[in-house]
């Protein structure tokens, strides 16, 4: 077989629009690391030569002030009496060496440190200078405002002493601290402080914009020439890329479709959940009904109102994915929770005659717990699930269900605790999923040892109530046997 040679079948090669992009935007980004690169070495190379240029030059600058203010006190004779007359005059003269210095930009701080008693002070005031120098019985007010210099100062004390030489610290801000003693007829009397932030901002930004200017030109010499041949390549794949949007498009809304079978379908399952429990209460109303008699006449009706409440709430329920959050909570609802829990107990789970003997409820009720502000029958479809959980996951002959009630008047929360001594939950239904909800508490986990398909919805649909309720729900096992079930009521509407 004859070596092929490269290219020479050029349909072969699937060119896409991707490679073209690629390829695009690898040279753009291409130059502008070139260009970044070569502007951070001006940088840097004006960065090494400022800082030599800079010390010498700030030294310079401290070096002159503190001269000045020295040959300044050279004229003037300390032993010899000063004229009331001139000591304005010498006080205004102390007052210019501070302040010019200090109107420059790049001067930030500026003061002349001496010592007393063996404490430092700093002075930046002619006035106080003067008396300082003059006034035998001058006395310090405080330590001076300039605490950094003192601080620093405090270091270099012995060491400027000793050489009476410049000493200059640069920090990594950029600023230079600079020591200068000041002598006076051969005699140290302080120090000069200059804090000095050289600022070279405009040479190296005139530097660094020419620079860019010529960056700019070239870079966009060549983007010109590479957004040319992109719009020609990427015009040639414009059609193919329209008939794979088409697709994807397509394959997007059976997506969707899929989604939202899945959510009917998820739906259907919580009605058929809903449906056993209108069921039983059905049965509930049909027996009290053959069992009405004028003298138990106000008991059933109040009994069968209630049943027929919970069935029209199921109803309800089965019209609406996702009910609206007025039916849930409002204040026009003022539901006793104790009297729910009682109903619960005596008419739903003590109707159950063949299990009278084999379990009990203890009710133990805060008879001061006040009305909350949410729809009874949701309150009932919150804790009807879990206590029929107690009795699904329990397995003991003797089962025994504590319901509690219980008020926080200094947080103004209410508290339900319903509990068991049964077996207990699994403790992998009690580890947090990576969403950090119990595993109890999701979709389509049970407790029942059952392959059933339309279990595992008790423990769901009270938890995500209680979420629409903005309650706290939480699930534990006992120490000893059993679990127990939280609630925490906000009434926060």
């Amino acid at each position: 077989m004859p070596n092929r040679r490269p290219f020479e079948n050029p349909k072969e090669y699937h060119f896409q629009f991707r490679h073209i992009t690629f390829l695009f935007v690898s040279l753009i980004l291409l130059q502008m690391i070139i260009s970044f690169i070569n502007k951070a070495a001006i940088k840097d190379f004006l960065r090494s030569t400022q800082e030599s240029y800079q010390r010498v030059s700030v030294e310079q600058l401290a070096s002159l002030t503190t001269e000045n203010l020295e040959l300044l006190l050279e004229t003037f004779n300390p032993e010899e009496p000063v004229s009331p007359q001139l000591i304005p005059k010498i006080t205004q003269t102390f007052n210019i060496i501070f302040s010019q210095q200090s109107l420059q930009h790049d001067i930030k701080e500026l003061c002349l440190i001496v010592e007393k008693d063996d404490h430092l002070y700093s002075i930046d005031d002619g006035l106080i200078l003067y008396n300082y120098l003059y006034s035998s019985n001058f006395h310090f007010q405080n330590s001076g405002t300039h605490q950094t210099a003192l601080d620093k100062f405090a270091g270099l004390h012995k060491e400027l002493m000793a050489k009476e030489e410049i000493k200059t610290l640069y920090g990594d801000d950029g600023i230079f601290s600079i020591f200068v003693p000041v002598v006076v007829r051969g005699e140290y009397i302080g120090t000069m402080y200059v804090k000095i932030q050289p600022d070279f901002s405009l040479f190296t930004e005139k530097v660094i914009a020419s620079y860019n200017e010529s960056s700019i030109i070239y870079i966009s010499l060549i983007l010109l020439g590479l957004v040319a041949m992109y719009f020609v390549s990427s015009y040639t794949l414009r059609e193919r890329d329209e008939v794979q949007n088409q697709l994807l498009q397509q394959h997007e809304a059976n997506i969707i479709k899929e989604i939202n079978y899945e959510k009917e379908l998820l739906f259907t399952k919580r009605i058929y959940h809903t449906h056993h429990k209108a069921e039983k209460i059905m049965g509930f109303i049909k027996e009290d009904l053959r069992s009405l008699s004028p003298e138990n006449m106000a008991e059933i009706n109040f009994r069968v109102t209630k049943y027929s409440n919970f069935i029209s709430r199921v109803i309800y329920d089965m019209k609406w994915y996702d009910p609206p959050l007025q039916t849930i909570r409002n204040q026009i609802f003022q539901t006793d929770l104790n009297e729910v829990l009682r109903f619960l107990a005596d008419n739903i789970f003590l109707r159950i005659s063949s299990a009278t003997n084999a379990f009990k409820i203890n009710l133990v009720l805060d008879e001061t717990l006040p009305k909350v502000a949410y729809n009874e029958f949701v309150v009932w479809e919150i804790f009807e699930p879990i206590i029929q959980n107690c009795f699904d996951h329990a397995e003991v002959d003797d089962l025994v269900i504590t319901i509690t009630t219980s008020q926080d008047v200094e947080q103004g929360t209410k508290t339900v605790t319903i509990a068991d001594n049964g077996r207990g939950l699994p403790e992998e239904l009690l580890t947090l999923n990576e969403d950090g909800i119990k595993n109890l508490f999701m979709e389509g986990i049970s407790t029942k040892k059952t392959e059933k398909p339309n279990t595992g919805y008790g423990c769901y649909i009270a938890y995500e109530i209680c979420k629409r309720c903005d309650w706290l729900i939480d699930a534990e096992n006992l120490p000893d046997h059993g679990c127990k079930f939280t609630f925490v009521i906000t009434n926060r509407i």
